[in-house]
């Protein structure tokens, strides 16, 4: 990595904290929505989903921690969109700038508010009687991956941003990633789905590190059957969010460097 590259990254990763920081809203809804919705499902259809042999609040909680996670597409999609369509990219263009710098400044900020918007969600968890069975190291194994998935699915958010018409378009597009966690196990469990969409929720990359965090946290076994990435689940959420980075990190620094 370049002096030029680290230099102007940690310059754009300190413009963008200091955005949240004066402009909170976006990171305070996208990290109060998983704390409602643990509220809700776990006390008002808590019973009506209880899982046998198990307590759905230990299903719950790393499933919203990944869901929370996967929301890197959404902020990610608004911000570079923001910036693009009201001509920071273009100011940032006509100067001194590492090309890649932005694009990573901007999704190395998005880690940073992410980490720390998973505090509250972890404490809210515990207090309704979640608990992490496993050891310490499996614990910050867990939390590992759910960092990089989240900065794995904000750079798909960048690149889908810097194409976007608009950031009306951005933002309704955005939304519409609420509707990848209802098509994985997230939620619920794929045993009893119809065989073409236990498939394509288990092909799902959320699936893969979902299973990996509740096996990690040892509040869930791995599946014995099913798709390859839920019963391979560490190596399953490694692939798919490396693969995600190796992927859409260089396009999301081409399309922002073509302008």
């Amino acid at each position: 990595m370049s002096t030029a590259l680290v230099h102007d990254g940690t310059a754009v990763l300190g413009r963008h904290l200091r955005r949240v920081l004066h402009a909170p809203a976006m990171t305070v809804m996208t990290q109060t929505m998983p704390i409602v919705f643990l509220l809700f499902f776990g006390y008002v259809f808590g019973s009506a989903l209880a899982l046998p042999g198990a307590e759905y609040r230990s299903q719950l909680v790393p499933g919203l921690l990944v869901a929370t996670a996967a929301g890197g597409l959404m902020t990610g999609m608004f911000q570079s969109a923001q910036d693009a369509h009201r001509g920071v990219m273009d100011r940032f263009r006509t100067m001194p700038v590492s090309r890649a710098a932005v694009p990573l400044g901007q999704a190395l900020a998005d880690l940073v508010a992410s980490a720390v918007g998973t505090v509250p969600l972890v404490l809210v968890g515990l207090a309704m009687g979640w608990r992490i069975e496993g050891t310490a190291a499996e614990a910050l194994a867990a939390l590992g991956l759910l960092l990089l998935f989240r900065f794995a699915t904000t750079w798909v958010g960048i690149l889908l941003g810097l194409a976007s018409k608009s950031e009306e378009a951005a933002g309704q597009l955005g939304s519409a990633t609420f509707m990848l966690p209802l098509l994985s196990n997230a939620y619920i469990p794929t045993d009893n789905l119809p065989g073409w969409l236990r498939t394509v929720a288990e092909w799902n990359p959320i699936s893969a590190v979902t299973t990996a965090v509740r096996a990690l946290f040892g509040n869930a076994p791995t599946p014995a059957d099913g798709a390859w990435p839920v019963t391979h689940p560490a190596a399953g959420a490694l692939l798919w969010s490396l693969g995600l980075i190796a992927v859409f990190a260089p396009l999301a620094v081409r399309r922002y460097a073509r302008g």
